[in-house]
């Protein structure tokens, strides 16, 4: 079997650039293509002859492929190294989009749209964890919060913040159908703007497919003696299963159930997430100081439990007279969401000295989340309606609050007063 070599040491640190801003400009690009169709996909597959439950589980198909990937690629990134598992997701993104735009909608087969689209979902997770996973192997301790706090910022601003601005410019001038192919235009000059820069991995540093059987055998191991990391993934599906179910049905029920329009829903979804961009940035610099635990029991898990539960009622009571408290519920929400960026931060130094398999079972966990959220819509919207989904998603919430409390970290990580640069000398990824 060959050694299993961390991603910091594929990249060295002569050979890193001295920030990764073009990687994060990347990511921000990539999700920006990949965020145009969040706000109305939904509705347009149903005007192309879909049924809103089918769309539902189509939705869920994407979600059971983004898990696989997003769980495989931090493992996959300490076997071929983070370079190479980002392409891979650009490819699993674009090859499969074309095949969904030019062949499976045009011939309206349910079963093409399931496979093509379902693939496509291995694609952003693939290569945006890729980058975070080389992130967290290479940014140091002290500045680790920053770090992924930046990397949701982008995220978040692309994935839909920015995505649904774009899409409400494209619409009324190219229609749905071509915006989704200027979409996946974004998609590939972002990937190829963060993976080009990143220097080639060493022939004699390469792995192979053989080298996953042991890699999950030791993450099997080390869940068994660091049970936190195994919450940490239940924790991160929950943080976002709520976002990844409101884009299936919320739509039907601000536009038929509140008689408001699309773009109000869209201008909706907006709010949310640009809430969230700037509290992700804000409270990824402010946990390095406060506690990581902390922000994510009671801003994160309770936080986000009570706002989503406004989620439903001030919309259902405020929608015909104040437009303002609408969006304020949903700028509330994505405040709270972001008390989940800790997490980030927190996985890893569970494993310091693995921190690839951390990474995994983390973004195992967000990408379950993108599954989880629409099967939810799927399994009990008809017996429990709009409102006992928004009250299943904020009883999962606070179930994640109560996780968190079991995770302890070790005591030379705990985010009370993290480590000071000299403790744990990582190479330096981020500047100043």
């Amino acid at each position: 079997m060959q050694t299993m070599v961390p991603t910091a040491s594929l990249l060295p640190a002569s050979r890193l650039p001295r920030s990764f801003a073009l990687q994060y400009a990347g990511l921000l690009v990539f999700m920006i293509g990949d965020g145009v169709e969040v706000g109305y996909l939904s509705p347009f597959l149903v005007q192309t002859g879909q049924t809103e439950h089918f769309v539902a589980l189509l939705f869920t198909a994407y979600g059971l492929a983004a898990a696989l990937a997003a769980w495989f690629s931090g493992l996959l990134c300490d076997i071929f190294s983070s370079r190479t598992i980002m392409t891979a997701g650009l490819l699993f993104w674009v090859l499969p989009q074309i095949l969904f735009l030019g062949v499976a909608i045009p011939a309206h087969s349910p079963a093409l749209l399931l496979l093509t689209y379902g693939l496509r979902g291995a694609g952003y997770p693939l290569f945006s964890y890729g980058l975070l996973t080389l992130l967290v192997t290479t940014v140091r301790q002290d500045r680790l919060g920053r770090a992924v706090g930046l990397f949701w910022f982008c995220f978040t601003c692309g994935l839909p913040t920015v995505g649904s601005i774009v899409a409400q410019l494209l619409l009324p001038v190219y229609g749905q159908y071509v915006t989704l192919w200027i979409a996946l235009l974004g998609v590939g000059a972002g990937g190829v703007l963060a993976i080009l820069p990143l220097p080639a991995t060493p022939r004699s540093q390469k792995g192979s497919l053989k080298d996953i059987a042991p890699t999950l055998r030791e993450t099997v191991r080390q869940i068994r003696h660091n049970p936190g990391v195994g919450l940490a993934c239940i924790v991160r599906a929950v943080n976002s299963s709520a976002t990844h179910g409101l884009i299936v049905f919320m739509p039907f029920f601000f536009t038929s159930r509140l008689g408001l329009s699309q773009d109000v829903w869209i201008r909706f979804l907006e709010i949310i997430f640009a809430s969230n961009i700037v509290f992700n940035l804000l409270i990824g610099f402010a946990s390095d100081y406060i506690s990581w635990r902390q922000t994510v029991i009671w801003f994160g898990g309770i936080g986000s439990a009570l706002s989503c539960v406004g989620l439903y009622w001030i919309p259902l009571l405020y929608a015909q007279s104040s437009l303002f408290a609408v969006y304020a519920s949903a700028a509330v929400f994505g405040m709270t969401l972001a008390g989940y960026v800790p997490l980030s931060a927190l996985t890893p130094s569970l494993l310091p000295d693995h921190k690839g398999i951390a990474m995994s079972l983390l973004n195992l966990g967000a990408g379950s989340s993108v599954w989880i959220g629409p099967f939810i819509v799927y399994a009990f919207e008809g017996a429990v309606g709009t409102q006992g989904i928004i009250l299943i998603y904020a009883a999962l919430f606070l179930a994640s609050a109560i996780l968190t409390f079991f995770i302890t970290p070790p005591p030379l990580t705990r985010p009370d007063r993290p480590l000071n640069s000299t403790a744990v000398p990582q190479p330096e990824g981020l500047p100043s």
